[in-house]
């Protein structure tokens, strides 16, 4: 499981158990808030109502007196009320006076008359002085049916006691069922759920953003690794935070150790190509020491100075090499005219070619531009033209051709020389490898296509060596349209 899913994963359920630890207590709480509320109410109204009842419970009119008119009249009114978009028609309070034995002797409804109440907690506990209130099902097979009673103590007046001592000559217990509640408590528990889902959405949302995200710094860190790894040229990730620090380690980390292997790498290889004139160098010099013919020691110098100029042109090109090699991008590419920069290469090999009798022929069709250096891109050709003089016979012509295709731009160095043997062709641009020269001439260095491969890749393109039709070979450097 990629680390994203899981940053995602483990944040989602933090949340949702979060969401879900705060929405099952909110909502728990929403119904027994809004009853504790509402009884509040209802103690209020018992001993409001206990208060006007209480004359007529001791004149002994609680049923017939001027409160069981007035509490009957509220039972018929007719009210027209919104209730924060509930609307309410009538009064559904109930209600029952008891006398000090706990006899029911007035009911708002007229079902109770003469029922012994004594028993039920709000009548039982009120008649000794506490609070008393319950809470009872109508009908005993639905939880939905249950009604909330809170009753309160009707004193006697006639005894000169003080209020607290107070004779209870009966109970006025008010009755309001729990489900006149249930619109308001389920409107709650329905926003409260709305937004805890909103909640969770904005949740998961934040959580897709930030694990993307963090996948994707990851995912640019792990592929320019992969391609540091694979000896490619790669860009350091744009990251930002802590991981644009760690790409910028790992580049550092890269460049030194890559210039630790490089210098190995080419100090060894320097070494081994340098001991072939080195031993011709001491060999000629062990010659002159000792007396020789004019003609001899004249050869032998010239054998001195021509492997010195190979050593000198081999570390030149080396340098040259490591240089290009060593460059991860072109830093400041210039959108170049591929012909103008052809002429420039002919150019600068024009005089070998005039000595050799080959004609140089530039061959562009079309108008053909290129994104780049146009330094190295002048100089890669000029190794390939060098190299296609080496190999072609003289009196021939080398043709130069350029075109755009569906790879890139296509630039094309076509001799008519022996052709390159089919083993070779991959390994003319390994560093260090050359083929002899027709009529026994000396081998390059082995730098020049090496050089031309990676102008071609620091360019997004490659380089390859084809056998010609008709013979002779076709060295080929495709580059990148972008």
């Amino acid at each position: 499981m990629k680390i994203g899913l899981r940053v995602l994963l483990g944040y989602f359920l933090i949340v949702a158990l979060a969401a879900l630890l705060v929405g099952r207590v909110f909502v728990e709480q929403v119904k027994p808030g809004v009853r504790q509320a509402m009884e509040d109410t209802l103690i209020d109204s018992a001993n409001m109502l206990a208060e006007l009842a209480s004359d007529d419970m001791q004149a002994g009119h609680i049923a017939d007196g001027r409160f069981a008119t007035r509490v009957r009249a509220l039972q018929a009114r007719h009210i027209e009320a919104n209730v924060s978009g509930f609307a309410k028609h009538g009064s559904n309070f109930q209600v029952t006076v008891t006398d000090a034995r706990g006899i029911v002797v007035f009911d708002s409804k007229g079902r109770d008359i003469g029922r012994d109440n004594s028993k039920w907690n709000d009548v039982y506990r009120t008649l000794r002085g506490e609070y008393g209130a319950r809470s009872t099902r109508s009908d005993p097979n639905d939880d939905a049916s249950t009604v909330m009673h809170v009753a309160a103590p009707i004193y006697g007046r006639d005894d000169g006691r003080e209020q607290d001592q107070r004779r209870i000559i009966g109970v006025l217990s008010v009755a309001k069922p729990n489900l006149a509640m249930a619109p308001f408590i389920a409107r709650s528990q329905a926003v409260v759920l709305r937004w805890g889902f909103v909640l969770m959405g904005t949740a998961l949302l934040v959580g897709l953003v930030a694990a993307w995200w963090l996948s994707r710094q990851l995912g640019a860190l792990r592929r320019y690794a992969d391609a540091v790894a694979a000896g490619e040229r790669a860009s350091v990730p744009d990251a930002a935070g802590e991981f644009g620090d760690l790409g910028r380690a790992l580049h550092e980390m890269r460049v030194k150790l890559e210039g630790k292997q490089y210098v190995e790498q080419y100090v060894h290889a320097l070494t081994h190509e340098l001991k072939s004139p080195l031993a011709a160098i001491r060999g000629a010099s062990e010659l002159l020491e000792q007396p020789l013919p004019d003609a001899d020691r004249a050869r032998f110098v010239a054998s001195i100075a021509a492997q010195g100029e190979r050593m000198a042109q081999m570390v030149d090109k080396l340098l040259v090499l490591a240089a290009v090699e060593h460059r991860q991008r072109i830093e400041q590419p210039q959108q170049l005219d591929v012909t103008e920069f052809l002429h420039a290469a002919t150019d600068a090999v024009r005089q070998r070619a005039d000595a050799a009798a080959i004609m140089l022929v530039i061959d562009t069709k079309q108008a053909v531009t290129v994104s780049g250096d146009a330094f190295l891109l002048q100089q890669a050709l000029v190794n390939l033209i060098d190299n296609a003089l080496d190999f072609a016979p003289r009196g021939s012509s080398i043709q130069l051709h350029a075109s755009h295709d569906a790879q890139g731009i296509c630039i094309e160095v076509r001799d008519r020389g022996p052709g390159v043997p089919e083993f070779a062709r991959e390994r003319v641009f390994e560093r260090f490898y050359s083929l002899p020269r027709p009529g026994g001439g000396s081998r390059s260095s082995g730098l020049g296509l090496p050089f031309v491969a990676q102008v071609a890749i620091l360019h997004g393109g490659h380089a390859e060596l084809l056998e010609r039709e008709g013979g002779g070979s076709i060295a080929r450097i495709v580059l990148s349209n972008s």
